[in-house]
């Protein structure tokens, strides 16, 4: 297991970006939340293992159909909390 700290820049809020990312977690077995920042970002904190994060970190580079992602920056972490499902926080 591997835990990932993702950043994704463009436009990616308010396109349902979000719940394009939590259905992705669920379909690729990852725990976890997103959420928007105040800087038009979204983060992501994701805990799967290493061919599911790579699958997931693919689908969150192809967004929805209504975004735009121009880059997407992971942060593996040292050290996690495990979660038992994802969610979208605020």
């Amino acid at each position: 297991m591997e835990c990932w700290l993702i950043h994704v820049h463009g436009h990616v809020q308010g396109v349902g970006f979000r719940y394009f990312v939590q259905s992705e977690a669920f379909t690729q077995d990852i725990s976890g939340w997103v959420k928007n920042n105040d800087d038009g970002t979204v983060s992501i904190y994701a805990i799967g293992s290493t061919s599911a994060l790579n699958a997931f970190r693919s689908a969150v580079k192809a967004g929805p159909r209504f975004s735009r992602v121009t880059e997407v920056i992971v942060e593996k972490q040292k050290q996690w909390t495990p979660l038992s499902s994802f969610k979208i926080t605020y």
